[in-house]
């Protein structure tokens, strides 16, 4: 006997039962959903510990995407400060430079001022500027060090005087010419100076090496007291360079004494200095001072 034709398989009945099941299940979350609105709407406090859960519950999550946004600004950051690293760090150099220059002057000036200034009797003098140029050539290829200076006899320029720029010392005067003069630098083989420790004095002679940078001898033989970054500035022994100008920093030690680099470069410098010699500016303040003093009565009279 054949089955009626109207009757449906059982799996249409199911399905007709999965959609009606869903279509309640659909009306009664729109119903939640409007009710839930509603009291938000009325006392926003209503569903804080809810809210707190779920924020308790994503916390992770967000923490995990806020180290990946900071890694991310991070990254950003390291790129931009690689193009931007070499003028700061040129700028940082130079401020380090400067500020390694004042405090070796202010240390050399307190040592001068508590160890000479009642022993020796010696007038306090400022060094005295004759000519303020550039340097306008250097021996780049040579090995010996010099530059040309572009100041000379018309400008009161002199052989021997001291060159120097707002850094530390460069070097000498070695000849003359009209309106330029060339200069001994302080890294030449030639070049030997008197020069002291900026923190306690202890003496050394400084000679050029030829290759930018400095050999300290002690003068005193035995214990080698001194140590890396070990400023020193000149000790106006010999009459030629006034003394606590700014002059090297140590960068290794040897057996006598060190090798030292110069706190001045005369490729970065944009002008110079030259003073006039410290013995003849000396003798010639102290001869004024001495002239100007009021003179003591002649003893014995009536």
């Amino acid at each position: 006997m054949a089955p009626p034709a109207n009757r449906r398989p059982t799996y249409s009945r199911r399905a007709q039962y999965g959609n009606f099941l869903g279509y309640v299940a659909a009306f009664a979350g729109l119903i939640a959903g409007v009710l839930l609105l509603v009291v938000s709407l009325g006392d926003s406090s209503a569903f804080a510990g809810a809210r707190s859960v779920a924020s308790d519950a994503v916390a992770p999550v967000g923490q995990v995407a806020a180290k990946g946004r900071t890694e991310s600004h991070g990254f950003v950051e390291t790129v931009v400060g690689f193009f931007t690293f070499g003028s700061r760090a040129a700028r940082m150099e130079r401020e380090l430079a400067m500020a390694r220059v004042a405090l070796a002057e202010a240390e050399a000036m307190r040592n001068e001022n508590r160890q000479l200034r009642e022993l020796l009797k010696l007038a306090q003098t400022d060094p005295q500027s004759v000519a303020v140029s550039r340097l306008i050539g250097s021996t780049g290829s040579s090995t010996r060090r010099f530059a040309t200076l572009g100041a000379g006899r018309d400008q009161g320029v002199q052989p021997g005087m001291p060159v120097r720029s707002p850094t530390g010392l460069v070097g000498r005067v070695l000849e003359v010419g009209k309106s330029s003069a060339r200069v001994l630098l302080i890294t030449d083989s030639e070049s030997i100076i008197p020069v002291r420790r900026a923190s306690d004095g202890v003496p050394a002679t400084a000679v050029g090496r030829a290759d930018g940078t400095i050999q300290l001898r002690l003068i005193t033989q035995g214990f080698n007291p001194l140590k890396v970054g070990d400023a020193f500035v000149t000790s106006g022994s010999g009459g030629l360079f006034w003394p606590d100008t700014a002059f090297a920093v140590v960068s290794s030690l040897t057996a006598d004494g060190a090798i030292a680099r110069p706190l001045s470069d005369p490729g970065s410098a944009e002008f110079v200095e030259v003073q006039s010699i410290w013995v003849e500016a000396s003798q010639a303040i102290a001869g004024a001072q001495a002239a100007a003093a009021p003179k003591a009565p002649p003893a014995g009279g009536r």
